[in-house]
């Protein structure tokens, strides 16, 4: 798990400012450090800046300088400052020096210098320059506008502006000291046009190299810039792995006419040889508008407005007339000023105007064209789309039109097109790539001084783009190739080569969807001695070697004597075998007698030993001398006590004389007075080991050697061991008499492991760890420890300390929070150190979390309070286990939990308190590492229930009638306040609720009436009341049993002609207790008895059946339908009907004129409404009359037919009065009156205009 990012903290107490300096002054930049011995280096455009005659650099404590003498052009570049990790950037603009004005000449300035480059000016978009003031950007702050990828521009294109005819050049400068190949460069208009391929007339691309400053210029020179050549420009560089990109804008201004814009003039082609027919057309000069001027030559002639206005059959003679030559250009013009939108004619739907993707998914895109059989094309970017492999799949069904784009790379982000004929719709696509997930995390590293470095991750995509930062500053190949950078395929490894102190810190990898980090350490290396060179002491003719053995096989070193450097000759002779390094001195001489040194190289230490040369006298006459021991002349007494370090030689070299030669008998375990001579017994343990003359004795093993020669009679055990130690005692005998020494040896080692450690406690990124001291201590005392620590699922173990600790609790810190961590740790003496002891039990460095949020008081009553808070904002990387919720009486510190344990809500009800008491309560947060800081309230709380008014919530739905079938459940839910506990009384047509009627169910916030299974007689009105001692609230719902209707009754045959017959009925008795919707008639063939729908939903209680066929006799049935459906039975005719078959003479009786005339009848009338002031309101009914009859309407009995604030409408008998956003004073009685011949009729109405609710209003009802 990567470690959470910390803000970085600025090294910097004052930071320089940019600042602007005239051409040959000199401009200083001031800063100053947090510390006073920081470092502080000073770069020009990310090179470093050195103390000379251009710049001076000047330090003060804390205080910092850099002045730049006689500025000049070339010095407008971006500086900046480092300390430690922070990184100040700062600009300095240079200005030139003011000139006194001088006069222009005659003939203007020359050609050259009108198409010279102009000086780049900001865009309307881009951001103004920072002023002096401003304090500089850190690159800890977020990045600025520039783009700065890897930094291979020295100078990037800026924006710039042109006039319409003008020239602009842009250039672009890329230094090549760092580079090992030429670069290539990429000029871009927008996203995708190469200009490369539109090199021509109006635009040319050069390069040069200068060779002394090895700097690549590249330039775009645009000639003759039209106003189509605005807008924004990229310029990409690449050199092999290295990439830079920059982005800038064109604007193109127009060309300021003194004269009027002549329309005809921008249609004529203009050429240099004099022939009207031939050059270039460009209308770029009509895109823009402008402001008519007056031409003074002729009279302005609108020859849009003729166009216009004229038919297509005089657009050639009005060109020839007002001389436009170009025909077909003023066609297109016009054309595209009389296009409007229309609608398109080849296709339904079209495509949106862009989609979005992730990498790697399908997309389909569709269109709905006009006509089925139809063709179409798809393109992209332009190129037509052949249906190959499975990468597009193309689809058709019916009108639809699909586009099926399989596996989208960045390949596919493109523009698409789908044609039909001539008309297209476009789309643009665009990919998005999913996030890189870093898959392999970076692992600490401890490396020794001058070794290479290899941060090493891994990534889920190939070719993704990281970024590598150490403490916060972002990575990038410098000039000495400090840092490199390496991919393959998913791999990333950022390479370090020699290693320094100043490169130890944390490194992190970024991705786009994640990061990882990992310490790195250097260490100095540290040559140790293994085995010292010691003193010699040899005869004449004898060989003398000099021999040591040291940690690193690859140092070399010098020999000296004397302090004068020893050379290799035919006696001499210097080898170097691994770590071994030898001198050896054959045939030995007096003069080599001195003091021989060897020197490592690279390291500040020698070893030292001498060599003494023992002169041999013979003596002819024959004596006898008593034996005698000489012990060394290095301050030591015969009980002195000699060390060794376990696993090194131990040679004992004790000088003897006597003559005859004298016997030497080694003992360990005795005193040397305790010896016996020959032929006596030995008793005890001890070893004892005799020689004579020159004679060696080896043990059996093989590590001892006992050796006498003339004169010495040396002692010898390979690699001694802690056995080894105890008193030794030597004994010399000859016939002359006898002496003895006894050498105490004490064999020293590196001490035992440790006992593996515990945590005592862990924090945010640091743990505390104990150990106990170790068994045996080697001998020598225990100068300190040396701790290790390795995360759970690495290999690689982590020094914390370089220098012995004393004591045996360390706090580790600087460890990432939530990632596993072992420890173990090594004991160190004077010897060396100690193997490590075991690891000790995983742990997770983690710190409490955040205080919980928003503790208030949600209820309180005369023992109990309910509280409620929300979870920290910051939990960390261990899991939350839960709140413990306290409580403390007014005036004392004693502080009691409320709740046994801990609670995982982020609620709670403390029962069981005394009332009138004065509590103050606080919850803590609880994970692995302890309690969080508390959550208090802000005061106080006394423990008394507080009164509140009763109130009913009665839910938008149940003020309106709720209607139910017969059958269904009615839960219904309303909520209330009140405090204390109301009494809730529900009730229907004044009669208390009897629970075999339906059953209620309260609680302290809300009330339910349930009825399992409802009946009609459960319609009706129910009250609720919610009481408070005297004090009550209530509120009433409707409830509507609806069922479905009885059948209709008295269904006769009125009458019966030709195909058809005329039924009638009446309606049925029983609605269902809903009103009746309709009928639904039925007929059937008394042969076949099968019934057929002839009306459904119909109306009216009499209709006319048609279409019967001749021959057959037919029965009818009629059913009634309401809101709940058809009748369970119908009614059926008691007759059938027989239609006569033709043939038969049909003789028609003589009729009357029929006088169809009728009085107005209302078959439809007014209904009593309540609306809302402001709100348009309509009022209907129906009227039927012969003739039609004239409709009159009233307001409280006076005509309003004249009145604009009314509107009267009549459709099909269908009478509507709309009143427009009504008030108040519109409300009363509305009367409509129809009139014809035959009569009159009246309706009326009520009309209720409540007034609107103010929204204060309507929240507080809310809550």
């Amino acid at each position: 798990m990567p470690e959470p990012a910390k803000k970085p903290v600025s090294a910097f107490a004052k930071k320089p400012k940019t600042q602007e300096a005239e051409e040959g002054s000199s401009v200083v930049f001031e800063a100053e450090t947090e510390k006073p011995d920081a470092k502080v280096k000073w770069q020009c455009n990310s090179k470093d800046i050195t103390n000379g005659e251009k710049y001076v650099i000047a330090a003060d404590g804390n205080k910092h300088s850099l002045t730049i003498v006689a500025v000049c052009k070339e010095d407008a570049n971006v500086y900046a400052v480092i300390a430690g990790s922070s990184k100040v950037k700062f600009d300095l603009k240079v200005v030139p020096k003011p000139e006194a004005p001088a006069e222009a000449p005659a003939d203007g300035p020359p050609a050259d210098q009108a198409s010279a480059q102009p000086t780049a000016a900001p865009t309307p978009e881009e951001p103004a320059a920072p002023s002096q003031d401003a304090p500089p950007a850190e690159e800890a702050q977020p990045p600025d506008t520039r783009q700065d990828l890897t930094g291979l521009f020295t100078e990037k294109p800026q924006s710039g502006e042109v006039t319409v005819g003008e020239n602009i050049t842009f250039v672009a400068k890329v230094s090549a000291d760092s580079l090992l190949k030429k670069p290539t460069i990429k000029w871009f208009k927008g996203k995708w046009m190469d200009l490369a391929s539109k090199s021509g007339k109006h635009l040319q691309l050069k390069e040069t190299f200068d060779r002394n400053t090895k700097v690549y210029t590249f330039e775009m020179q645009i000639i003759e810039a039209k106003a189509n050549f605005a807008g924004g420009y990229r310029c990409e560089v690449a050199s092999r792995d290295k990439f830079d990109s920059c982005n800038f804008e064109l604007t193109v201004h127009e060309a300021r006419a003194a004269e009027g814009l002549d329309i005809r003039a921008a249609f004529r082609r203009t050429s240099t040889d004099g022939n009207e027919d031939s050059g270039e057309l460009d209308f770029s000069a009509l895109l823009k508008k402008r402001e008519a001027v007056q031409t003074t030559a002729e009279p302005d002639v609108d020859v849009w407005n003729i166009l216009s206005h004229a038919p297509p059959s005089e657009f050639e003679k009005i060109a020839f007339q007002h001389g436009i030559t170009d025909l077909r250009g003023m066609l297109k013009r016009l054309k595209k000023m009389k296009k409007e939108e229309k609608k398109s004619e080849a296709f339904l739907k079209k495509l949106d105007p862009a989609y979005q993707v992730s990498k790697g998914q399908k997309i389909k895109l569709a269109v709905e064209v006009a006509n089925a059989d139809v063709e179409v094309k798809w393109l992209k970017n332009g190129q037509e789309i052949q249906p190959t492999g499975s990468k597009y799949i193309f689809e058709s069904v019916g009108n639809m039109r699909y586009l099926t784009i399989n596996h989208c790379s960045l390949a596919d982000d493109a523009a698409y097109c789908c044609v039909v004929g001539n008309e297209k719709c476009t789309t643009e696509l665009f990919v998005k790539e999913p996030p890189v997930q870093i898959l392999r995390n970076l692992e600490d590293q401890m490396v020794m001084k001058g070794e290479r470095v290899e941060f090493v991750c891994e990534v889920s995509e190939e070719g993704a783009n990281v970024k590598w930062e150490k403490d916060g500053v972002e990575l990038t190949r410098d000039e000495s190739f400090k840092y490199r950078f390496k991919k393959d395929g998913c791999k990333h490894v950022l390479i370090i080569n020699e290693a320094t102190k100043e490169d130890c810190g944390h490194y992190k990898v970024k991705t786009n969807g994640g990061e990882s980090m990992a310490e790195l350490m250097v260490q100095e290396k540290q040559l140790e001695v293994y085995q010292s060179i010691a003193d010699l002491t040899v005869k004449a003719k004898d060989q003398a070697v000099f021999k040591c053995e040291v940690s690193d096989e690859n140092v070399r070193g010098t020999w000296y004597k004397n302090g004068v450097e020893v050379k290799p000759d035919t006696r001499i002779n210097i080898s170097h075998i691994g770590r071994n390094h030898k001198l050896t001195i054959d045939d030995v001489k007096p003069e080599d007698e001195g003091d021989y040194t060897f020197v490592p190289d690279g390291h500040a230490f020698n070893l030292s030993a001498k060599l003494n040369f023992l002169e041999v006298k013979i003596d002819f006459v024959p004596r006898q001398d008593p034996p005698k021991i000489h012990l060394d002349c290095m301050g030591r007494t015969a009980d002195s006590t000699i060390v060794v370090v376990a696993g090194n030689k131990l040679r004992l070299d004790v000088p003897i004389t006597g003559d005859p030669a004298p016997t030497v008998i080694w003992t360990k375990g005795e005193k040397a007075s305790s010896v016996k001579p020959e032929g006596e017994e030995k008793e005890g343990n001890e070893a004892s080991w005799t020689t004579t003359g020159g004679e060696v004795v080896t043990e059996g093993d093989g590590r001892v050697h006992v050796e006498t020669t003339k004169g010495h009679c040396i002692f010898t055990i390979e690699g001694a061991e802690r056995q080894d130690e105890g008193i030794y005692s030597v004994v010399v005998r000859n016939p002359a008499g006898e002496d003895t020494a006894d050498i105490n040896v004490k064999v020293v080692d590196v001490p035992d492991p440790p006992q593996a450690p515990t945590i005592l406690s862990v924090g945010e990124d640091s743990c505390v760890v104990h150990w106990d001291p170790p068994a045996f201590d080697g001998g020598q005392p225990i100068i300190g420890y040396v701790l290790e620590r390795k995360k759970l699922k690495s290999y690689r173990w982590m020094r914390l300390n370089f220098d012995p600790y004393p004591d045996t609790t360390y706090e580790a810190k600087r460890m990432i929070e939530g990632v596993p961590y072992e420890m173990r740790v090594y004991a160190v003496n004077s010897i060396g150190m100690s193997r490590h002891s075991p690891a000790s039990q995983p742990f997770v460095p983690v710190a409490p979390t955040s205080e919980p949020l928003g503790l208030c008081v949600d209820d309180v009553s005369d023992t109990s309070i309910s509280l409620k808070w929300r979870r920290p904002e910051r939990i960390g990387s261990a899991e939350l286990e839960g709140y413990g919720v306290e409580y403390c009486k007014e005036g004392t510190d004693e502080w009691i939990p409320a709740i046994q344990g801990l609670t995982e809500r982020t609620s709670v009800v403390i029962k069981g308190l005394a009332t009138g008491d004065k509590l103050q309560f606080r919850v803590r947060a609880f994970n692995m590492a302890g309690p969080s800081a508390p959550a208090t309230l802000a005061q106080p709380v006394t423990i008394r229930e507080i009164m509140q008014r009763p109130k009913i919530w009665l839910p938008r739905y149940l003020r309106q009638t709720l209607i139910k079938k017969v059958g269904e459940t009615v839960n219904i839910v309303i909520p209330f306040q009140g405090k204390p506990r109301p009494k809730v009384t529900w009730s229907k047509d004044g009669e208390v609720l009897s629970p075999q009627f339906a059953s209620v169910r309260n609680s302290e916030v809300d009330t339910i009436l349930f009825i399992r299974k409802t009946e009609r007689h459960h319609s009706g009105k129910y009250d609720l009341q919610v009481q408070i001692e005297n004090v009550e609230d209530t509120g009433a719902i409707t409830l509507q049993i609806v069922d479905v209707p009885g059948p209709p009754e008295a269904l006769k045959i009125m009458d019966v002609w030709g195909f058809n017959v005329a039924l009638e009925w009446k309606p049925p008795k029983d609605n269902g207790n809903c009103e009746i919707i309709g009928y639904n008639v039925q007929k059937a063939d008394k042969k076949t008895m099968e019934w057929f729908t002839v009306y459904d939903q119909y109306r009216r209680t009499h209709c006319v059946v048609s279409d019967l066929i001749m021959g057959n006799e037919y029965i009818f049935r009629v059913f009634a339908i309401n809101l709940v459906g058809l009748s369970p039975d119908p009614c059926c005719t008691k007759d059938s009907v027989y239609i006569q078959k033709t043939g038969i003479v049909y003789k028609p009786p003589s009729y009357k004129d029929p006088d169809f005339s009728e009085a107005p009848k209302f078959t439809h009338p007014l209904v009593n409404r309540s609306v809302i002031a402001g709100y348009n309101a309509t009022l209907s009914c129906s009227v039927r009359g012969i003739p039609k009859p004239k409709v009159t309407w009233y307001k409280n009995k006076m005509d309003i037919s004249h009145e604009s604030k009314y509107r009267m409408l009549s459709k099909q008998g269908v009478l509507t009065l709309e009143i427009r956003k009504p008030c108040p004073f519109d409300g009363g009685v509305y009367m409509c009156k129809a009139v014809n011949d035959s009569g009159e009729d009246v309706v009326e109405c009520k009309l209720e205009v409540r007034p609107q609710v103010p929204k204060e209003t309507k929240k507080e009802g809310n809550n």
